[in-house]
């Protein structure tokens, strides 16, 4: 929202109440004011923050909404910076994920794995270790056009400039297409299947989707086109016994081979060991990608043979 350099905290003052609030945000809304400092004159960062705060409260009057909107102030070697956080909450939270298995995989990822996959919303996709079902709700979602933020709030909600005829239509229901095929959840936890379909009704596209209570070596070809296996199996630094879990990956890459001729496979762990025991013949594995404090890869075969 503004961009100046404040060498000192009188200049920081000045400077933030010439920044035009009344058109950034409503009399009255409340804000939350964060400030960081680095290699600047402006150290105390309380300090800085509070004169941002008395700048805007100068301008908007006292505060009488209850949901802040967060202001952010970056002073870096004297430089200030100043802007508005316009999502809120974190965008992987899209409103649609009420029950959660263990260790769940955030929806931007599973977006981005799918992607990263070829995967354009034409094919059919299956995960056998689906817990809250992210990559087959994502799945869905995408081949049926819906967009992702569509059930949660953000935070430009409450900026002055916001069109809500606009953004309604932006949120408008969509119509899911007739597809030869279902996106298929499996997993052996009972909790978990029931957790991915309740998940799939409040995202809008249950009737794309299909899960299943049932272990790897029960999974079976899907009948229509060949299409794409996606996984985040447990990799043992949060939940699992590595020795365990070698057997378990091992079982996976032999009913993939052994059942799924034609299908790619996408799997997604931190541990390159657990991948090679599938036997699946991966090429080289994506770059590495932060999952709540780990870094993983997404391993990807071509069609199987």
């Amino acid at each position: 929202m503004a961009t100046f350099r404040a060498p000192h905290l009188a200049v920081l003052d000045r400077r933030a109440r010439q920044v035009p609030w009344r058109a950034l945000l409503h009399r009255g809304q409340a804000v939350t004011v964060e400030a960081s400092c680095r290699a600047s004159r402006i150290y105390h960062e309380g300090a800085a923050a509070q004169r941002v705060e008395e700048a805007i409260r100068a301008s908007l009057g006292p505060a009488e909404t209850e949901e802040p909107v967060r202001v952010l102030v970056r002073i870096v070697e004297d430089l200030c910076q100043i802007s508005l956080d316009s999502s809120g909450e974190l965008l992987h939270r899209r409103g649609q994920k009420g029950a959660v298995a263990r260790a769940p995989l955030r929806e931007t990822l599973a977006a981005l794995f799918l992607r990263e996959c070829g995967f354009r919303g034409d094919e059919p996709v299956l995960d056998p270790m689906c817990g809250s079902g992210t990559f087959v709700i994502e799945a869905a979602g995408i081949a049926a056009g819906l967009q992702p933020g569509r059930l949660r709030r953000f935070a430009f909600e409450r900026f002055a400039g916001f069109d809500p005829a606009a953004f309604a239509a932006l949120r408008r229901e969509a119509v899911l297409p007739d597809l030869p095929f279902r996106f298929i959840g499996c997993d052996r936890d009972a909790g978990a299947v029931a957790a991915s379909r309740a998940n799939a009704e409040r995202a809008g596209v249950a009737p794309l989707t299909g899960f299943r209570c049932q272990p790897v070596s029960a999974l079976e070809r899907p009948e229509g086109p060949p299409g794409l296996v996606i996984v985040n199996p447990p990799y043992g630094t949060r939940i699992g016994d590595k020795g365990a879990l070698r057997a378990l990956h091992g079982a996976l890459g032999a009913v993939l081979r052994e059942r799924f001729a034609g299908w790619r496979v996408g799997i997604v762990t931190a541990e390159p060991s657990l991948a090679r025991a599938t036997g699946l013949p991966f090429a080289e594995p994506g770059p590495p990608v932060d999952h709540g404090g780990l870094r993983v890869r997404l391993w990807q075969t071509g069609p199987l043979r």
